[in-house]
Protein backbone atom coordinates (compact mmCIF):
# COMPACT_ATOMS: atom_id res chain seq x y z
CA UNK A 1 0.00 0.00 0.00
CA UNK A 2 0.67 3.10 -1.28
CA UNK A 3 1.75 6.24 2.03
CA UNK A 4 1.55 8.82 -0.80
CA UNK A 5 -2.46 9.52 -1.68
CA UNK A 6 -3.59 11.36 -4.65
CA UNK A 7 -5.71 13.84 -2.65
CA UNK A 8 -4.09 16.63 -2.18
CA UNK A 9 -2.89 18.27 0.40
CA UNK A 10 -0.52 15.81 1.71
CA UNK A 11 1.53 16.06 4.41
CA UNK A 12 4.09 13.18 6.25
CA UNK A 13 3.80 12.43 9.68
CA UNK A 14 7.81 12.04 10.54
CA UNK A 15 10.20 14.46 9.22
CA UNK A 16 12.96 11.74 9.48
CA UNK A 17 15.07 13.28 12.34
CA UNK A 18 15.21 16.40 10.23
CA UNK A 19 13.11 19.91 10.93
CA UNK A 20 9.78 19.45 8.87
CA UNK A 21 9.27 21.60 6.25
CA UNK A 22 5.24 22.28 5.88
CA UNK A 23 3.83 24.42 2.77
CA UNK A 24 1.41 26.89 4.46
CA UNK A 25 -1.38 24.90 2.32
CA UNK A 26 -0.68 21.40 4.21
CA UNK A 27 -0.60 23.82 7.75
CA UNK A 28 -3.91 25.62 6.60
CA UNK A 29 -5.23 22.22 5.91
CA UNK A 30 -4.41 20.47 8.84
CA UNK A 31 -6.01 23.69 10.77
CA UNK A 32 -9.53 22.81 9.40
CA UNK A 33 -9.03 19.13 10.40
CA UNK A 34 -8.55 19.78 13.79
CA UNK A 35 -11.18 22.26 13.98
CA UNK A 36 -13.52 19.96 12.94
CA UNK A 37 -12.06 16.80 14.46
CA UNK A 38 -13.15 19.31 17.62
CA UNK A 39 -16.52 19.85 16.88
CA UNK A 40 -17.59 16.47 16.16
CA UNK A 41 -15.53 15.11 19.31
CA UNK A 42 -17.29 18.29 21.11
CA UNK A 43 -21.08 16.86 19.57
CA UNK A 44 -20.18 13.76 20.72
CA UNK A 45 -19.54 14.75 24.29
CA UNK A 46 -22.87 16.19 24.52
CA UNK A 47 -24.64 13.19 23.23
CA UNK A 48 -22.66 10.58 25.94
CA UNK A 49 -22.92 13.55 28.35
CA UNK A 50 -26.92 13.70 28.03
CA UNK A 51 -27.52 9.80 27.65
CA UNK A 52 -25.35 9.56 31.26
CA UNK A 53 -27.71 11.85 32.89
CA UNK A 54 -30.37 10.46 31.96
CA UNK A 55 -29.36 6.89 32.51
CA UNK A 56 -28.88 8.09 36.31
CA UNK A 57 -31.90 10.02 36.25
CA UNK A 58 -34.23 6.50 35.26
CA UNK A 59 -31.39 4.54 37.08
CA UNK A 60 -32.48 6.10 40.60
CA UNK A 61 -36.13 6.12 40.11
CA UNK A 62 -36.76 2.64 38.54
CA UNK A 63 -39.50 1.25 41.32
CA UNK A 64 -41.23 4.42 40.76
CA UNK A 65 -40.95 4.74 37.28
CA UNK A 66 -42.08 0.45 36.95
CA UNK A 67 -44.60 1.24 39.79
CA UNK A 68 -46.24 4.40 38.11
CA UNK A 69 -45.81 2.74 34.26
CA UNK A 70 -47.65 -0.28 35.98
CA UNK A 71 -50.61 1.87 37.59
CA UNK A 72 -50.78 3.61 33.65
CA UNK A 73 -51.26 0.26 32.22
CA UNK A 74 -53.39 -1.24 34.55
CA UNK A 75 -55.75 1.75 34.93
CA UNK A 76 -55.60 1.74 31.31
CA UNK A 77 -57.22 -1.52 30.81
CA UNK A 78 -59.85 -1.19 33.46
CA UNK A 79 -60.75 2.03 31.23
CA UNK A 80 -61.58 -0.25 28.29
Amino acid sequence: MSKYSPLAPNWDTSSFGHPSDQAPLQRSALGEHLVHCRDQRSKLHRLEHGAGELRRLVAGRFITSALLLTLLIGASLMAL
